[in-house]
C-alpha cells in the first residue's frame, strides 16, 4: 500500500504524518508531497519519501500520486487562487493512477456553507462527486489553533478580538482531526462517507475567552467588532487585506451558526473524547 498526503508541508499535514508513523504505517509506505519540501526533513530521515508537488504543476502532481493506493488531499491554503481548480488537478491525477481512495479535508457543512471558503469547498466536492474516483469528505470544524496560536499576544492585551458575534462553535485540535483523517485511511469501506468533524464541546467567544482566564489566571475578555472593523484590525498587524476579509468572512460564518458541528463523527473516529477548551489553552500554554 502507498498512500500520498499532498499539501503535507503544512500544521495539519505534519500531524497526519505523525499519525500514521504512531498508526504503525511503515514509513517507505507514506509519499509527503509538498512545495516546501525542506520542511520535511524530520519525517524523511525517518524513511518516509518525499516528493516535491505544486497543486499548480500537473505534471510534480501526477508524479507524486504515481503508485498511489489512497490519497489524503489537504485543501490548498492559496487564498484567492482557484482553489477548486487546484484541487482539480490532484482529483483528476488520482483517476488516471486508479487509486482505491481520495480523502478530501473539506469544510464544517460545506454542501450549504455559505463563507467563501465554504464555497471553495462546496465546488470542489462537486468535482469529486463527478464518476471516476473513490472518495471519502472529511468536513473539518474550525481549529483551536485559529485562536491559541495567538495566545500570548490575547493574554498581553486581555483582549480576544474577533466578528464572531454569540454564534456557537465546536473547534477540534488539528491532533484530532489529523488522527481522524488517519482512522479513515486506514479504515475499511470508507468511500462515499462524509464526515462532520467537530469538538465534543460547543461555546461562544465570550466563552472561550472565559475558559483561557480560568487556564491561565489572566483576565480576557471578549470583544466582538463589525467585520469591516476586524478587516482594518486584522491588516493594521501586518495581515493581507485578502486573507484579513476570509478571517472575518469566516468569523460571520460562526456568528450565523454556520461552523457548528451535529454530531460526534470526531470522537468515534478517533476513539476518544475531543480537546476539550480548557485543555487547548493548557496545550497553546505549554508550547508557548
Amino acid at each position: 500500500m502507498t498512500i500520498v498526503i499532498t499539501g503535507a508541508t503544512g500544521k495539519l499535514g505534519h500531524h497526519i504524518l505523525q499519525a500514521l508513523l504512531d498508526n504503525n504505517v511503515p514509513a517507505s509506505e507514506i509519499v509527503a508531497a509538498g512545495r516546501s519540501i525542506e520542511k520535511l526533513e524530520d519525517f524523511a530521515a525517518q524513511g518516509v519519501r518525499v516528493a516535491a508537488m505544486d497543486y499548480n504543476d500537473p505534471a510534480s502532481v501526477a508524479a507524486a500520486l504515481a503508485g498511489a493506493t489512497k490519497v489524503l488531499l489537504i485543501a490548498s491554503s492559496e487564498v484567492g487562487k482557484d482553489r477548486p481548480g487546484q484541487h482539480r488537478t490532484v482529483i483528476e491525477a488520482a483517476k488516471a493512477e486508479g487509486v482505491e481512495l481520495l480523502t478530501y479535508t473539506s469544510n464544517t457543512n460545506a454542501d450549504i456553507n455559505a463563507t467563501v471558503l465554504g464555497q471553495d469547498h462546496k465546488a470542489t466536492e462537486a468535482i469529486l462527486a463527478e464518476p471516476g474516483v473513490p472518495y471519502t469528505l472529511l468536513r473539518n470544524g474550525y481549529y483551536f489553533e485559529n485562536w491559541t496560536d495567538q495566545l500570548q499576544e490575547t493574554l498581553a492585551q486581555g483582549i480576544l478580538v474577533g466578528a464572531g458575534g454569540e454564534g456557537q462553535v465546536n473547534a477540534a485540535t488539528r491532533r484530532d482531526l489529523a488522527e481522524a483523517a488517519v482512522a479513515v485511511l486506514l479504515g475499511e469501506n470508507q468511500a462515499g462517507k462524509v464526515y462532520e468533524l467537530g469538538g465534543d464541546v460547543s461555546f461562544n467567544m465570550a466563552d472561550f475567552a472565559a475558559e483561557i482566564t480560568a487556564v491561565t489566571g489572566t483576565t480576557v475578555v471578549y470583544k466582538d467588532l463589525p467585520a469591516a472593523e476586524y478587516v482594518g484590525l486584522l491588516t493594521s498587524f501586518g495581515i493581507p487585506e485578502a486573507f484579513a476579509g476570509i478571517l472575518a468572512d469566516s468569523d460571520q460564518g460562526l456568528a450565523r451558526g454556520g461552523l457548528l458541528v451535529e454530531g460526534n463523527d470526531l470522537s468515534t473516529l478517533i476513539g476518544r473524547p475531543t480537546t476539550t477548551p480548557a485543555d487547548a489553552v493548557r496545550l497553546a500554554v505549554a508550547a508557548s
